[in-house]
């Protein structure tokens, strides 16, 4: 089932916000400005951070639920080189570009397409000019939402473009799986299948390293609690209060690469994608705010998995480059599984 609410119109386009209900459990409310998921609720339990109104959105500091491009996480200095020319960027985190730059995927009004059915489907559409934000080409950007009948968010991207350009987009959900007003995370666990991750500078960039999560906070492989680590005195966890770092995904193709696990432990949620990397936030700089039903949400108070080519790699050769081909079609699939006890 789903339902659509014509919520204003803003510069000339609709924004509205869409209800897609399984009927099993999942229900998922998906604006068509910015792509963003203002709730998806579990067995009644609304497991993301959100905002009160579309005009909140506005100022939607953290991205709160947001579709991330044309570039999830931060590109260093804002240029990048691709077949011999230097790309310009948008400068919106210090010296960096950050998710796509001042205007972003987040800040687009989607056209959006609503297919009614036992898996309810929100096809978004966007165009993104050549020079937008410093990208090159004219990209034609697609992300369509599927609530699924076995409990599943499933979000796929494709894109074309008429020149080569880079394109890694991702998804800014804030999950608490008690419940999105529920406080701090530190009683939830979680578990991320990778022996490697890519330490930071001090601009939360990745340094070009790779490096081993043997005997240190990173190594998520097994169960784990959140309070056994966000609090370590490890230097990468200590600089920035918490997780904000690309973990590199083991295997290949659309695989299982993380799950997590409300306090109750009544809610499971399982991630799968085809993406080498994912990254980890703990909301370490989540600002008081306007929240949705008069929450206040604070540090550590969610956790993000950003499905993802790893941050900055067009400027390191040994990372995997999202470079996608003129007239070349790009497709990524990532997928929040819930499981219900």
């Amino acid at each position: 089932m789903i339902n659509k609410t014509t919520i204003t119109d803003y510069n000339g386009k609709e924004v509205a916000l869409f209800m897609l209900d399984n009927q099993n459990g999942l229900v998922a409310e998906i604006f068509n400005y910015g792509g963003i998921i203002k709730s998806l609720k579990v067995n009644g339990r609304d497991v993301v951070l959100g905002r009160n109104t579309f005009e909140d959105y506005l100022d939607n500091n953290g991205y709160l639920g947001a579709a991330i491009g044309r570039y999830g996480n931060r590109i260093q200095n804002s240029e990048f080189e691709l077949n011999g020319k230097v790309y310009k960027l948008a400068k919106n985190d210090n010296e960096n570009n950050l998710h796509g730059g001042n205007a972003g995927f987040d800040k687009k009004v989607w056209f959006a397409d609503a297919i009614d059915a036992d898996e309810p489907k929100l096809i978004l559409k966007v165009e993104s000019p050549d020079g937008e934000e410093g990208f090159p080409g004219n990209l034609l950007a697609t992300i369509t939402y599927t609530v699924t009948k076995n409990n599943s968010l499933k979000i796929e991207y494709t894109a074309q473009t008429d020149k080569d350009t880079i394109y890694n987009p991702t998804n800014h959900s804030y999950f608490n799986l008690d419940g999105h007003s529920s406080g701090a995370i530190y009683t939830q666990s979680v578990m991320i299948n990778a022996d490697f991750y890519t330490p930071n500078t001090d601009e939360c960039i990745p340094c070009g390293e790779i490096r081993s999560v043997k005997d240190t906070p990173f190594d998520l492989n097994t169960k784990t609690k959140f309070s056994d680590v966000l609090h370590s005195d490890f230097e990468q966890i200590k600089k920035f209060e918490g997780f904000d770092h690309n973990f590199v995904l083991k295997g290949r193709g659309f695989r299982k690469i993380a799950e997590a696990t409300s306090s109750d432990e009544s809610i499971t949620m399982e991630t799968y994608t085809d993406l080498p990397g994912v990254q980890l936030y703990t909301a370490n700089a989540l600002e008081a705010g306007n929240y949705k039903e008069g929450a206040t949400y604070g540090q550590h108070n969610a956790f993000c998995l950003e499905t993802q080519f790893f941050p900055n790699s067009p400027n390191f050769s040994h990372f995997a480059a999202p470079i996608v081909k003129k007239d070349d079609k790009f497709y990524s699939v990532t997928e929040y599984k819930f499981i219900i006890k």
